[in-house]
Parts: C-alpha cells; structure tokens; sequence
C-alpha cells in the first residue's frame, strides 16, 4: 500500500481553536450532532482535542481543518492542515 493511499485514510475534522497558549500546541472545539436511536431528538455534543501547530499560526477564534497524525504528546494526536477562516474575517 502506498504512502499516499494511507493518508488518504486519516481522520480529519473541523472546529475552532479556543485556546493557544501553548507553544506549538492548540485546543480545538469540535462540534457535532447525533440523533438519539429512542427519543429522536438531535443532541449537540462537542469534543476537545489537541493538535500541533508547528508555526503558531493559528488564534484563538479561528476556523480550522485538522488531520489525524501519530501521537506526538500524551494528548496531541492531530495536526493543523489548514486555517480555513480567521477570527472576525468573512
């Protein structure tokens, strides 16, 4: 299998960094939705992770894509691929 077949594969999400006080480090908000299999009704749910940021570019407020990547800490197991929009622009 090739090496670009395998990346292909990887996870990736999408949420807005609330937090970049880490050197090299950014906390992402994923949010998501899931329909209860009972009641129907569609419940919010949102998820933290950890991704690396190698230049620190991103900012608290941004609208980033992440990619799923090998453990690099004992919480970071993804990686900043792309800013898609930056805090308070359209």
């Amino acid at each position: 299998m090739s090496e670009d077949l395998v990346r292909a594969q990887r996870k990736s999400l999408e949420g807005w960094v609330v937090s970049d006080k880490m050197d090299k480090t950014r906390v992402i908000e994923v949010r998501w939705s899931k329909r209860d299999p009972v009641y129907e009704k569609v419940l919010a749910k949102t998820t933290k992770v950890y991704a690396h940021d190698e230049k620190n570019e991103a900012k608290t407020g941004d609208f980033v894509r992440v990619a799923q990547t090998r453990p690099m800490s004992a919480k970071k197991r993804w990686r900043i691929t792309e800013i898609v929009t930056k805090k308070g622009v359209k």
